[in-house]
């Protein structure tokens, strides 16, 4: 059985493109609650942790997360979600992850399991 099927894996959380929300990956913590992140159309934006995620959340560098871009200010954003090491893996296999990757310029993780290589 391939590590899709199995009954254990729950949905990810995806951004919503129409609520104006983004892949993003972490670069750099600016202080108190200020966070630079690199999104997936390619911008570097400062982003900031709300207070429920602030102290509950850790974000750390090359953290892959999901960025609310403000409606007035869209070169600014809040971070919505953070992504675990496992759940970076799952998206990568489903290929979410590829147009965040150009301008990350990251690879694909090779310990990752294809349907391919199980059979």
């Amino acid at each position: 059985m391939s590590l899709d099927q199995t009954p254990n894996f729950k949905r990810l959380r995806l951004p919503r493109k129409e609520d104006l929300e983004l892949f993003g990956k972490v670069v750099q913590l600016m202080g108190v609650n200020n966070i630079s992140i690199l999104c997936e159309d390619g911008i570097e934006r400062v982003c900031r942790i709300p207070g429920k995620m602030f102290k509950h959340i850790w974000i750390k560098p090359g953290d892959v997360v999901i960025v609310k871009l403000w409606d007035f200010q869209p070169i600014k954003g809040d971070v919505i979600w953070r992504f675990l090491g496992f759940q970076v893996g799952q998206l990568e296999r489903k290929g979410v992850l590829n147009n965040l990757y150009k301008f990350t310029h990251d690879v694909v993780s090779s310990n990752n399991y294809s349907k391919n290589e199980k059979e």
